[in-house]
C-alpha cells in the first residue's frame, strides 16, 4: 500500500524543521509550496526549500494559490494530507478540501491566544511569560480550527523576539513528531478552541516600530525587544533623520528616579528619554536618513515625524 501523499506549505525555520522531520521519516512529501525570499527582508533563518531541494522534492513558489493554473497543479498532486507551517498566504477552502485526511497548520502561539500574523513578536511586545506552538485543523477563519496538540516554553522578560523564537522552535518539531502518525491514519484527536479566550493580531510593518513616549517604560522596552535585530527595529524620527533604537533599559541606574514630559530628552550622554512613568536609557542606537542629528537636553521627541 502506498504511503499517504503530503502536500507541504511552508516557510521560515519552523517550516524547515517540520519538513526535515517528514523527510527524515521517509514520509511521502509530493511537493513544497513556499515563498521566494524577499530581497528587502533580512533572511536570518533556514527555509524549507533547502530541505526540499536536498531530497529532490518539487518546489513551487506561486504568488496566488487561486489562479486556475496553480489550482490545476495542486489538484494534479492528489494530496491525501495538507500540512502548513508558517506559510504566509491564506489557503482557500477549495485547496484545503483537496486532502481527504484534512489540512493542518502549525501556529506559533498557544491557541486560542495570538491568532494571526507574527504571534511571537506580539507576545514579546505584550510581555508574555510563555509562548508555544499549536497544531490545529485548518478552517476558513485563520487559526480557528480545533487543536490536536500544543507545547509551550517559558521566555524571559529580557528575551528578544529572536531569542524567544529560538526557544520555542523545538516545540514545533516535537508536536509534529507526536502527532504525524495519527494525522496520516486519520485518528488525530481534536479539541475545539474556546472562542471566548481567542485573541487575534494582524501582521506587523516596519512603521509599527515607531516609539510612543506616552507609554510606560516597560511597554516601550517590550516594543524594542520585540522588533530589534533581525527585525526592522524601533525608531524615533528627528527632523529628516531616523534614530533606530536597537536596545534600551527601562531600569538602568542612569535613568533611575528621572522624570519629565513623555518624550523629553533628560540626558544626551547617556541618552535618556522620559516616558509616561519614568525614563528609558537608549543604549544601542543607529542614525539613518540624512545622518546624525544634534540632540539636546529638554528637546521633546514626540510621536510621529518631528
Amino acid at each position: 500500500m502506498s504511503k499517504p501523499r503530503i502536500l507541504f506549505f511552508g516557510y521560515s525555520e519552523v517550516g524547515y524543521e517540520c519538513l526535515s522531520l517528514l523527510l527524515e521519516r521517509g514520509d511521502n512529501v509530493v511537493a513544497l509550496c513556499t515563498h521566494e525570499d524577499n530581497p528587502h527582508e533580512k533572511i536570518w533563518f533556514k527555509t524549507p526549500a533547502i530541505a526540499a531541494r536536498e531530497k529532490g522534492v518539487p518546489v513551487f513558489t506561486p504568488e496566488k494559490l487561486n489562479s486556475p493554473e496553480v489550482l490545476a497543479q495542486l489538484e494534479a498532486l492528489r494530496p491525501d494530507l495538507i500540512l502548513s507551517v508558517y506559510y504566509r498566504n491564506m489557503i482557500s477552502t477549495r485547496v484545503l478540501a483537496l486532502a481527504r485526511l484534512g489540512a493542518w497548520n502549525m501556529h506559533g502561539s498557544l491557541l486560542p491566544k495570538y491568532r494571526g500574523r507574527a504571534p511571537i513578536n506580539w507576545a514579546v511586545l505584550h510581555g508574555e511569560p510563555r509562548i508555544g506552538m499549536s497544531l490545529h485543523r485548518m478552517v476558513k477563519a485563520p487559526d480557528a480550527g480545533a487543536v490536536v496538540d500544543q507545547e509551550g516554553v517559558d521566555i524571559g522578560p529580557r528575551d528578544t523576539a529572536e531569542q524567544a523564537f529560538r526557544k520555542v522552535l523545538p516545540c514545533a518539531r516535537r508536536v509534529l513528531a507526536r502527532q504525524i502518525d495519527a494525522l496520516l491514519a486519520g485518528t488525530a484527536k481534536e479539541t475545539p478552541q474556546d472562542e471566548g479566550q481567542a485573541t487575534y493580531f494582524g501582521g506587523r510593518r516596519p512603521e509599527d516600530g515607531r516609539i510612543d513616549w506616552s507609554k510606560s517604560s516597560v511597554d516601550i522596552f517590550n516594543l524594542i525587544r520585540a522588533v530589534t535585530d533581525p527585525y526592522p527595529g524601533a525608531f524615533i524620527d528627528v527632523g529628516t533623520s531616523r534614530l533606530m533604537v536597537w536596545w534600551g533599559e527601562s531600569d538602568s541606574p542612569a535613568a533611575a528616579g528621572k522624570r519629565g514630559r513623555p518624550g523629553e530628552i533628560l540626558s544626551v550622554a547617556p541618552l535618556i528619554v522620559a516616558t509616561a512613568d519614568g525614563a528609558l536609557e537608549l543604549t544601542r542606537t543607529e542614525w539613518r536618513g540624512t545622518g546624525p542629528t544634534a540632540l539636546r537636553v529638554g528637546q521633546n521627541l514626540t510621536p510621529g515625524p518631528a
